[in-house]
Parts: C-alpha cells; sequence; structure tokens
C-alpha cells in the first residue's frame, strides 16, 4: 500500500482549486437509475469512491462514459450515464464492502423496477450508521423487506406509494434515498426532520431538472409529488465544501496564504467562523476564499460537530489538528458519530497533547508537533494527520492513504503545487 512522505514547516501559498463534492457526486451518480434517458454529469472528482459506484452502476446494466477533457476549465470531468436497461438488481457484497454509499442503489432501483438485493454496507469504521432509517422508510412507501445472508431483500409488488415519513434523527443517506425513491412513488411523500446538507440540495435540484417535483429544497421538508417517468438531463456537482475546508485550514496550520478557487464560501461558513475565531484572516475574492494567518499566534476554539448548518462532523478531525498547534486550549466535542477520535492516537505520536473524555477531546496547543510514522484509520483521520505533518518538525510519514484516496483527488500534487514538501511513496506499510 501506498504512504505519503511529508517534509513539514513550510508555509502554503498560492492557489488551490476546489474538485466536485465526493458526497454529492454518489447520490447524484445512483439518479441515473431512475430514468431510461442519459445523465450527464460534470465536474466529476475522480477518487475511489466514484470509482467503486461506477462499477456498481456498471453491473447493473448501466452505460458509463468518463470523459476526462470536457471539463478541463473546471478541473472535473464529465460522465455520461445511460439505464436504459437495468440487466441485474443485485448489488455485491464485493462492492457494496468498499464503500457506504452504495446503498444509495437501493431507493432507485426499488422505485423504477420494483426489486432489489443490496449487500449490507461496510466503509470506515467510525461508527455503526446503521441503515435502519433507510429501510424502515422504504417499507412506509410499500416496499416489502427482509434480510437474509447478508443481503438487504426489497420489493415493491404494488409499486411505491406516497407517506408521510418523520426521520427520529437526521440522517443524510436516509433522506438521500427516500428523496430518488419517492421521484417515481405514486402519490405524494413527505420526509420531516430531512437532512439539509448542501449535497442533499444538489441532488434535489438536479432529480428537478430530471422532472421530478420537489418543494422545500434546503428546507428540513420536502414534499416530493411522484412522477411516472423522469427523463435525462445535465448537471454539474457542486463545490466539494470538506475538501475546502481541509485546504482551508491546510493554509492556516502552516501559516500560509492561500486562495481556494472555485468555491463558494456559504457552503463551508461554519468552519470559516471557527477559523476566524482562532485567529485566521478570511477573505473573500473574486475566484473564492483566501485564508491568511494573522500576525498573531492560533486561538485555542472549542467547536461542537452538529447537523448541517453546524460544524460538519467530516471536518472535526482536521480542526483538531489545527488545534494542536494553537495557543491556549480547546474543546472538540463529536455529536454525529462514535468511534471518531481515531486520530488522536496518531496524533499523539507526534507530541500533540489530547486527553479524550468520553464524546469530547480536550486539545492544549503545543509549541510544534515533531514527524513520525502514523497510520491512517478512515477518511477524514487520513487528512488529519497530512495537515499535522505539514505542520511537525521534520518527516512524516502517513501509512495507509488508500482511505485518503477515496475523499481527496490529487493531494500531494495539490499541496506540493503551494510549495508543500509532500510525495507519494509507493508500497508503504
Amino acid at each position: 500500500m501506498d504512504s505519503i512522505r511529508i517534509r513539514g514547516g513550510r508555509p502554503l501559498e498560492g492557489a488551490i482549486p476546489i474538485g466536485g463534492a465526493k458526497n454529492a457526486a454518489l447520490p447524484l451518480l445512483a439518479a441515473a437509475l431512475l430514468t431510461e434517458d442519459r445523465l450527464v454529469l460534470s465536474n466529476l472528482p475522480s477518487l475511489a469512491d466514484i470509482t467503486t459506484m461506477v462499477k456498481l452502476l456498471a453491473q447493473h446494466g448501466v452505460i458509463c462514459a468518463i470523459d476526462e477533457a470536457r471539463d478541463a476549465a473546471n478541473g472535473g470531468r464529465v460522465i455520461t450515464l445511460d439505464a436504459g436497461r437495468i440487466s441485474n438488481t443485485t448489488a455485491p457484497y464485493d462492492l457494496v464492502r468498499k464503500m457506504r454509499a452504495s446503498i444509495l442503489v437501493l431507493g432507485p432501483l426499488l422505485a423504477r423496477v420494483g426489486e432489489a438485493q443490496v449487500s449490507l454496507p461496510g466503509g470506515c469504521a467510525i461508527g455503526t450508521r446503521p441503515v435502519d432509517l433507510h429501510l424502515k422508510g422504504l417499507e412506509e412507501l410499500g416496499a416489502v423487506i427482509e434480510l437474509e445472508g447478508g443481503y438487504i431483500h426489497a420489493t415493491a409488488p404494488k409499486g411505491l406509494k406516497g407517506a408521510h415519513i418523520r426521520f427520529p434523527f437526521v440522517s443524510v443517506g436516509a433522506t438521500e434515498n427516500l428523496l430518488m425513491a419517492a421521484a417515481l412513488a405514486e402519490g405524494t411523500t413527505v420526509l420531516d426532520n430531512a437532512a439539509r446538507e448542501p449535497e442533499i440540495g444538489d441532488l434535489a435540484r438536479c432529480l428537478t431538472a430530471m422532472g421530478a417535483r420537489i418543494e422545500g429544497i434546503d428546507t428540513e421538508t420536502l414534499t416530493i409529488h411522484g412522477v411516472a417517468r423522469l427523463h435525462g438531463a445535465t448537471h454539474a456537482v457542486l463545490p466539494d465544501r470538506i475538501e475546502a475546508g481541509t485546504y482551508a485550514i491546510a493554509g492556516a496550520i502552516t501559516g500560509g496564504d492561500v486562495e481556494l478557487t472555485g468555491l463558494d464560501a456559504e457552503l463551508i461558513r461554519s468552519v470559516l467562523d471557527k477559523l476566524e475565531d482562532a485567529g485566521v484572516r478570511v477573505t473573500p475574492t473574486a475566484r473564492g476564499v483566501r485564508i491568511a494567518r494573522t500576525d498573531g499566534p492560533l486561538r485555542g476554539t472549542d467547536v461542537m460537530t452538529q447537523v448541517y448548518p453546524g460544524f460538519p462532523t467530516d471536518m472535526q478531525a482536521q480542526f483538531m489538528a489545527l488545534m494542536t498547534v494553537a495557543e491556549g486550549a480547546a474543546m472538540v466535542t463529536e455529536t454525529i458519530f462514535e468511534n471518531r477520535f481515531m486520530h488522536v492516537p496518531e496524533l499523539h505520536r507526534m507530541g500533540a497533547n489530547i486527553v479524550l473524555h468520553g464524546a469530547s477531546a480536550l486539545v492544549r496547543g503545543v509549541p510544534r508537533l515533531n514527524g513520525a510514522p502514523v497510520m491512517a484509520t478512515d477518511l477524514r483521520a487520513s487528512s488529519s494527520l497530512v495537515l499535522a505533518g505539514l505542520a511537525a518538525r521534520g518527516e512524516t510519514l502517513v501509512n495507509r492513504v488508500y482511505h485518503l484516496d477515496r475523499g481527496y483527488e490529487n493531494i500531494e500534487a495539490k499541496l506540493a503545487a503551494c510549495g508543500a514538501d509532500i510525495v507519494r511513496v509507493a508500497g508503504g506499510a
């Protein structure tokens, strides 16, 4: 397995282009199953999870053609998806185990052809993240669900019917799955306490372009009036707010000055506000957002993860890395997922002072981190270790970076272009 070697201590300076959002692209790709016409998605990131989803769609019979050159001006790719004939309704374990988002084919397959067999998902080890809400919601729409042999067997013998569904807690994946299923259900579906993440709004706008009738986009109540069929459309994937937040912290933790291009600052407002609280200068530009350290030291700043528009759980590990070199103390509290502090022992290896108290971590800043061999445990933990390595004295070797490749496109090249001493090493531990 590859590793990433970083020699830290260099302030980052320059422009970093922000690519298409992985967490928007994955449900958008699954939406291709809802129509027999072509769906064209631009600004598609080149990531391991995208490759897995494309392979999954292909085995369902979807013809997927990626054009690497057509969207070169925006740094993304264009994919044309043709699900004119769905030849297979089974999503096998070998593919689903690699990525939890594979569950997103369940709703579209059930709505389009009335049946689906999807392996129970795998993915990062950051909590159980059960699929109960997906299944309960589909049952309320009229699906018959059976669990057998590690697979979800779903059928809709009488078709899907609109229903009023209230989520007991906010779930991004369940909101996406039921939104897609409801688009082709008979009658009206209301999703209460729906997730409000920008990626869900992006999916809803794409479905609308395909002919879906959706009210309440970007709110906690989505009303979907089912239609008999959806048609093709062209849609651009929105920028990746987690990639943007990660690079914003890269600029801050190195004492640098970087411009994040192609970014709408409102996508990461909660992160930018916390960076300003920590003493980082945030300035809108014609192309995006500029991140620069002020003359003073970073300040310890408390954060608590929350559902959108609160501070994102996917930025918790990165912000903790920043706080390890801030002046004073910071309390980082995780309210979304359990087991999401697995990066802490690795930061300890680099000299960080972090004490865990249940769902909170007390971080006392140290003058400087020291490079060390570290092991990535999940996607966002990987990026936190890269950030720590950029700020550390000496050499850091981040192992198991296949996690990183699931969510960051060309991270070494983007950071190196701004002056980081960072390279990928083939065959690491």
